[in-house]
């Protein structure tokens, strides 16, 4: 695992000012039923893009607040990368995808009867929003009726 003291003098300087907020308490919900009956979804913070389809995310003050729908049935591997920052390691998401969308391994739990579904739609955001507001007020509240829509029982958030 990565210690903060890996990062460039840059970023750990950028660290020890950032007004990091606190949740408290921590917004909980226990499932409604078996995990093996349930449908997830995946919401990652990679900035993961169908390039044909969808414009990447930009590279904007305060970070793009923007989402991307990834439908179930891509293939994982044909996604773009455009996460904007640079305070982490790319290799592995540039290996597979699936380190930062597990998308393949879901179907893999679905299989196993691990979990019951997956749901039809996933979310893609850019990580390293320093302003998220817009994250919060906008974003946050689009995503869930999206997901909602899709009758999505929980959510594994892969941050990146």
């Amino acid at each position: 695992m990565a210690d903060v003291s890996d990062l460039s003098l840059r970023h750990r300087l950028e660290l020890a000012v950032y007004p990091w907020r606190r949740i408290d308490p921590v917004p909980w919900t226990s499932l409604r039923r078996p995990l093996e009956e349930t449908r997830l979804a995946l919401v990652t913070s990679a900035g993961l893009y169908r390039p044909a389809v969808d414009a990447p995310f930009a590279k904007v003050r305060g970070g793009d607040t923007s989402f991307r729908i990834i439908p179930d049935n891509v293939d994982v591997q044909s996604l773009a990368i455009g996460q904007t920052s640079d305070a982490f390691d790319h290799a592995p998401l540039q290996r597979d995808r699936n380190a930062g969308f597990p998308l393949d391994r879901l179907h893999e739990l679905v299989r196993d009867r691990a979990i019951g579904a997956i749901a039809p739609r996933h979310i893609s955001i850019n990580g390293s929003i320093t302003a998220p507001g817009r994250l919060v007020r906008e974003t946050g509240p689009r995503v869930a009726e999206i997901l909602h829509a899709d009758d999505v029982d929980a959510v594994l958030l892969v941050p990146v």
